[in-house]
């Protein structure tokens, strides 16, 4: 098995199309979010894993998504996912995986994805301080 695509996005939706074939709307793709408030902070990114099973492949497998401080396997974990899943060989499947991160400080995370004991895939995420929403009302 292999993923085909890892992102964090704001919705994801499933919808039948002709043949039947169906299609997967992402909305809100990103790689970089501001902060809700001011660090220490926790938040929860969803992460979207596209996967597809080969016709040769017996369609069992486990996603494991490991949230690092870093682009290293031996950089701090953050949080951590296992999922086992079926695939029916030939076609493909999702996980949407929630994490929920605990931000002491505004950098880079990297969520670290991999199937089985195969290779890492990592999907890099920007923390950026919160976004001051109070806007200056113009004098009068």
């Amino acid at each position: 098995m292999q993923i085909v695509s890892a992102l964090f996005v704001e919705n994801f939706a499933l919808r039948q199309a002709a043949g039947p074939s169906t299609r997967i709307d992402l909305t809100g793709a990103f790689f970089s979010m501001a902060a809700p408030s001011p660090v220490p902070v926790t938040i929860d990114p969803h992460l979207v894993v596209l996967i597809y099973c080969p016709k040769a492949d017996n369609g069992n497998a486990v996603l494991e998504v490991v949230f690092r401080a870093g682009s290293s396997i031996d950089d701090e974990q953050l949080a951590r996912n296992v999922s086992p899943f079926t695939v029916e060989p030939g076609k493909f499947t999702y996980r949407l995986v929630r994490g929920e991160l605990l931000i002491d400080r505004y950098y880079q995370v990297f969520a670290h994805c991999r199937i089985g004991a195969s290779q890492w895939h990592l999907v890099p995420l920007t923390i950026l301080p919160p976004v001051n929403e109070t806007l200056k009302q113009p004098e009068d």
